[in-house]
């Protein structure tokens, strides 16, 4: 592995350091006063997250650094894998907030500069980056479970139109999206030929539509951040295709690659997490940490942390040398969903009683985030690619084990 940077990472991470200095601690004491979390959605919900990611993306654009990985001539910094690294590291370690359009910055913006026209690009790309505009992805659907090519949502030409009918599921935000990258079949006979990836094809859709329906779905947290979107009847132009008609599988691999760009920060946003959860616990109940199975918990978290770290930079030694990541990158986000986990049942062990107290509730540690977190990071093992999706890519492809 190599842990070196060029002079032109070192300068890239230095303006990046400076930004943050200046920016970072009053835009912190603006929004959640002393002593605040950077992004605490227990006491804040989901609409108080939304809102604070918007003003920090927009403070973000302002230095150009909501979207590194743009070229520049559409406000990015056209950053190489190396200073994406070093971007997503100094952002972990700083704790910054979240930015309010993680889809349409990552994955969507990106499929749009390489696939789109240049009216597409000049409508679409500057309201992604400045947060005017908040945007959805439509790609899992009810019957499909982790089986993305076998969508079942129709989209029918129509003259200068498709008409779209079906139902999308686990849609993070679409609640809040004015837009939404949505993968649709253009060919139903495909799946009864046995060509499943063949006959699909991505559009834009505005959320508005007249026959698109928006339905938030209540989560174990309490919270609505994922929904249920349905197409009854509703008429897309042809001129919001993504890329060619028939050829979505192609433009939606290209964006789903971009999900795991940013990986390399997740070791130190656990190491974060770990440090900031013995901190409370000294706090609140010192006692615990003189367990010797709680001790030796900690100190086998630290080391699948520290593991993590050095497969992730495994990883992206083979990027940058021009070869896959693979099989690192699934090991990666199987140890990402474990370690995460393995946190939030720690936190609800160290911290006593009263870490299972809810945002509201008397006592409550750090207004209920503890309690929050367990629940929510189950999402951890799902999201970015299922738990049992990765361990068979492993088991056929890395371990050639017999079906």
């Amino acid at each position: 592995m190599d842990f070196g940077w060029s002079d032109d990472d070192l300068a890239f991470e230095a303006e990046l350091v400076e930004f943050l200095e200046r920016e970072l601690p009053p835009f912190i004491a603006e929004w959640d006063g002393p002593g605040a979390d950077s992004d605490d959605s227990a006491s804040r919900g989901v609409m108080g997250v939304m809102a604070k990611r918007q003003a920090w993306q927009r403070k973000l654009d302002e230095g150009r650094w909501a979207a590194v990985l743009w070229p520049e001539e559409w406000g990015g910094r056209n950053a190489s894998v190396s200073q994406n690294v070093v971007y997503t590291q100094v952002m972990a370690r700083y704790r910054t907030p979240g930015i309010y359009n993680a889809n349409g910055i990552v994955q969507i913006g990106p499929a749009i500069i390489e696939y789109g026209t240049d009216a597409q690009k000049a409508r679409w790309l500057p309201p992604i980056l400045d947060a005017t505009e908040h945007w959805c992805q439509g790609f899992s659907e009810p019957h499909a479970g982790s089986d993305l090519a076998n969508l079942r949502t129709t989209a029918i030409r129509d003259g200068d139109h498709y008409v779209v009918n079906g139902t999308k599921i686990w849609i993070s935000s679409a609640q809040i999206a004015q837009w939404g990258m949505c993968l649709f079949r253009t060919d139903p006979e495909a799946l009864a030929r046995g060509r499943k990836h063949d006959g699909i094809t991505m559009f834009v859709v505005d959320m508005s539509t007249p026959g698109v329906t928006v339905t938030p779905i209540r989560e174990i947290t309490g919270d609505s951040l994922f929904c249920e979107v349905r197409f009854d009847d509703a008429r897309i132009p042809v001129e919001h295709r993504l890329g060619a008609e028939n050829e979505g599988w192609l433009v939606s691999m290209g964006a789903l690659g971009k999900e795991r760009v940013g990986s390399a920060g997740q070791a130190i946003s656990m190491a974060n997490e770990l440090r900031a959860l013995l901190e409370t616990a000294k706090a609140v109940n010192p006692d615990a940490l003189r367990d010797p199975a709680i001790r030796d918990r900690v100190a086998r978290l630290h080391t699948q942390i520290e593991f993590t770290r050095l497969l992730i930079a495994r990883a992206l030694t083979k990027v940058l040398r021009g070869e896959k990541g693979f099989p690192e990158v699934p090991l990666s986000k199987l140890q990402w969903g474990s370690i995460s986990l393995c946190l939030a049942e720690l936190a609800l062990d160290v911290l006593g009683p009263t870490s299972v107290l809810t945002k509201g509730a008397p006592g409550a540690v750090d207004g209920g985030v503890w309690a929050r977190n367990y629940v929510w990071q189950r999402y951890t093992t799902i999201g970015a690619g299922p738990t049992e999706v990765q361990k068979n890519i492993i088991a056929d492809r890395a371990l050639r084990l017999e079906r």
